[in-house]
């Protein structure tokens, strides 16, 4: 199956935070979109790995994902050797992506940089047509993402591309929440966790209006693009 839009995350609910309004309007335009998460989550301290299975398949299907795999990566040492960045490859060649998404390049959680350059690294990797990649079926083609892009998470950086969300916001909220055991829920007897404050909920939807107010839309999710960004036309930008 071929997709448009691939998108990496280090962990399970990852890529909801930074990139889920971004999927679930491409999804609903029509355009097949996907997610892997690189671990199962299991260091964190709420919830099993089990259950984050579970929550990131509810939360995929919410945000019109056709594929959602985990390679099983360790948590907390996710690796960037070439034996990693030749697994990832292998998922880059098997859906052929145009656009890939992925990390942060700077965290605060130290994966999220490591899940970054591993997933850049792959790209490249991906795109040799030396390096020899089957799946259980075939040899898998040389195939490289016309563009990739870094989605924003706890840390402000500085972005190169703001993309409008407001259609997609309410799935990528639900989106969220589907990962129940890591949200606020005053019912919760785990552990609190930063981002399982009633605050940090209100934080991503402000956040998702204040770049949104920066672009005229009344909410947006901002990236980071790995290669400069190119258009025909000036008319092209908002």
């Amino acid at each position: 199956m071929k997709l448009d839009i691939l998108a990496f995350g280090a962990h399970p609910d990852d890529v909801e935070l930074g990139a889920g309004g971004m999927l679930a309007v491409h999804a609903a335009a029509g355009k097949k979109v996907g997610i892997i998460d690189l671990t199962r989550g299991e260091m964190g301290t709420r919830g099993t790995p089990e259950l984050r299975d579970e929550e990131a398949k509810d939360a995929g299907r919410i945000l019109g994902c056709v594929v959602r795999e985990n390679l099983t990566f360790p948590d907390g040492r996710i690796p960037t050797d070439h034996e990693a960045q030749v697994k990832v490859a292998e998922v880059i060649r098997k859906y052929q992506p145009e656009v890939v998404l992925m990390n942060a390049p700077t965290d605060r959680h130290p994966d999220h940089g490591r899940a970054s350059q591993l997933v850049e690294e792959a790209c490249f990797l991906s795109g040799l047509h030396k390096l020899v990649v089957s799946d259980e079926h075939a040899v898998l083609l040389p195939w490289r993402p016309k563009q990739m892009y870094k989605y924003l998470q706890f840390y402000n950086l500085e972005p190169n591309l703001i993309v409008d969300i407001t259609t997609g916001f309410e799935a990528k909220m639900a989106a969220i929440l589907a990962h129940k055991s890591q949200f606020y829920n005053p019912n919760s007897t785990e552990p609190d966790t930063v981002i399982a404050s009633k605050d940090f909920l209100a934080s991503v939807e402000a956040r998702a209006m204040d770049w949104g107010r920066i672009i005229g839309a009344k909410y947006a999710e901002p990236l980071i693009s790995v290669r400069h960004i190119g258009v025909e036309s000036l008319l092209d930008l908002r």
